[in-house]
């Protein structure tokens, strides 16, 4: 299907839902970055938004791209809105056809799935190539369907990140996997309706 489908589509899963002025972080991220010290950092992704702000609060300099206008409009909306506007560059890009330019710290990727054709692992190995070294790749799939997802498949495949790192065929003398697991939690979808969810966590840091 055609970038033109994929935008419609995005922008209509966007629009539909209503804004929100103060987007949460994904909850993973929050566990796993908070140690860090803040650089440059890019979101793959970036939806509502809600990484992209809690980054930016805490020094980092955010690069967010998604393939929603709607999504890249709303953020830049809301980091100016909230005083982050110096710190949020607000990108759209489709990923099956280009990347930000530049090198990051961090680079996150919190559940880049979509009904279209994606050479995922393509875009996670350039993401890898951009990091600088010491920088951190975090990818986080869905290893479960909540009950309120746009994808109801009833035969899913969800790889694991065992697999995911295998298929960025990385060289391990430059690229560490440091995590690889699929943690449980209690995740919140549209009205305040709760589900366990399994999450897919994948972190690689670039070490040369």
């Amino acid at each position: 299907m055609s970038t033109t489908d994929a935008v419609r589509f995005w922008d209509g899963v966007y629009a539909d839902r209503p804004r929100v002025i103060d987007p949460q972080p994904n909850v993973l991220l929050a566990e796993i970055v908070s140690i860090l010290p803040p650089g440059d950092a890019l979101d793959l992704g970036c939806g509502d938004g809600g990484d992209a702000l809690w980054l930016a609060r805490r020094g980092w300099q955010v690069t967010a791209v998604d393939i929603s206008v709607v999504a890249v409009e709303r953020l830049a909306g809301l980091a100016r809105s909230h005083g982050l506007g110096d710190r949020v560059v607000a990108e759209r890009h489709d990923l099956r056809q280009s990347f930000p330019p530049g090198r990051f710290d961090l680079i996150c990727a919190h559940y880049l799935h979509t009904p279209f054709d994606l050479d995922r692992e393509s875009v996670l190995r350039r993401a890898a190539h951009a990091l600088r070294p010491g920088g951190r790749l975090l990818v986080v799939d869905h290893g479960s369907t909540a009950p309120w997802s746009w994808n109801q498949d009833p035969d899913p495949r969800y790889p694991t990140p065992s697999e995911v790192a295998a298929g960025m065929n990385l060289n391990p003398v430059t690229w560490t996997v440091e995590r690889a697991d699929a943690p449980h939690r209690i995740a919140t979808g549209p009205g305040g309706r709760t589900a366990e969810v399994t999450d897919h966590v994948l972190l690689i840091r670039r070490t040369a």
